[in-house]
């Protein structure tokens, strides 16, 4: 009988109702098990084009992340979809060892990503060399003495995108994804150097962050930069502080947490307690539906990495945020098994893209599914 319920749950027939379900001793979220088969269905039989790519006007990027999706939910490297999709990639891989589109302005991030693909593809060391290439790409270019600037500079240790670089959370966040993805030597110390940068994009006046935006909105979450002048994406406050906002925080949150950063550590207990405040999953905090899906991926890699299964808000309430992922990606599931954001800013408009994302979270949803 035990068989027979779990084989049922895999096939989405427990699937209805909003309880987790005990298997095994384990909490599997109800309605896991289809959510995601729906949506790696969705990437493999309609997303993907005959060359092996997901939206290829966008760039690799996407290709590389629905592609990582396919792979951290169960697909090998052989499988045809992936097999292609990788292929695919291939095609971007350059001279100077970074793997993205010729002329763009988003090297590190496209690098990034589709390191962190062929990372999780390398089962039998097949993409040694690539990989070993991609991450000393992604360090040289990491905001640094290299650069010509030291510690002192608020753009010291971030990664960035665009015409002139400027470093911002969001780029260095991928960067320490990828960094930590290969976890050697010289990663660490970069990571160590990142960690500078994302200290800096914290709402925390410290030691560690003495720019003149900490003391002006004291509330423990991140924004976008402090670098050129400063920026959030959700504006600034009445006091001229840079405001904080959901999917910055809970990348800031799981940087600091990928850089050696424990629960004790205050910049963890301020981002913490700012997402006690501001724990959702209708909107991104501060930002509404703008970006609500590059939200619900860093707030599930995030809370995976903190290492715990309920959040407590700050009206005492707790949440089981894996059980309440699964239950709100379920009711934004379009029919076909795609996801897509009616409000398009940030590409969210591309379904591949927001499936990929939707993806991505929901691996963080099984109760063995760590902050990696």
């Amino acid at each position: 009988m035990r068989l027979l319920r779990w084989i049922s749950i895999l096939s989405g027939v427990w699937a209805a109702g909003l309880a987790a379900v005990a298997v095994g001793g384990s909490t599997v979220p109800a309605g896991y098990a289809e959510t995601v088969q729906r949506g790696v269905q969705y990437l493999e039989s309609l997303g993907q084009a005959r060359d092996g790519s997901f939206s290829a006007q966008l760039g690799p990027g996407v290709t590389a992340l629905a592609t990582t999706a396919l792979l951290r939910h169960g697909r090998t490297p052989d499988s045809p979809a992936v097999a292609k999709a990788l292929s695919y990639l291939q095609r971007f891989v350059q001279d100077d060892g970074g793997i993205y589109q010729p002329g763009t302005f988003y090297r590190n991030y496209e690098t990034c990503l589709a390191l962190m693909c062929f990372k999780q593809a390398n089962r039998d060391g097949r993409y040694d060399k690539l990989i070993e290439r991609a991450d000393a790409f992604i360090r040289r270019g990491q905001w640094d003495e290299g650069e010509s600037i030291d510690r002192s500079n608020v753009a010291y240790g971030g990664a960035g995108y665009g015409k002139h670089k400027r470093p911002d959370l969001s780029n260095t966040s991928f960067l320490i994804d990828a960094l930590k993805s290969v976890d050697g030597p010289k990663d660490r110390a970069a990571i160590q150097r990142a960690l500078i940068f994302v200290s800096r994009c914290q709402n925390l006046e410290s030691q560690y962050n003495t720019t003149p935006f900490s003391a002006k909105n004291p509330d423990g979450g991140f924004y976008y930069t402090p670098a050129a002048g400063g920026k959030s994406e959700a504006g600034t406050t009445p006091t001229g502080g840079l405001r904080s906002y959901g999917s910055m925080t809970y990348a800031g949150l799981k940087s600091m947490i990928y850089a050696g950063l424990n629960a004790d550590d205050p910049r963890v207990k301020a981002a913490v307690g700012w997402i006690k405040k501001h724990y959702t999953l209708r909107e991104n905090p501060e930002m509404g539906k703008a970006g609500l899906y590059y939200y619900y991926h860093t707030f599930a890699k995030a809370l995976a990495a903190l290492g715990q299964d309920t959040i407590v808000d700050a009206q005492g309430h707790r949440h089981n945020w894996r059980t309440e992922l699964v239950q709100a990606l379920r009711q934004l599931q379009r029919p076909d098994g795609s996801w897509v954001n009616p409000h398009n800013r940030w590409l969210e408009g591309d379904p591949n893209l927001v499936t990929a994302y939707a993806l991505l979270a929901l691996s963080y949803c099984e109760p063995a599914a760590s902050g990696g």
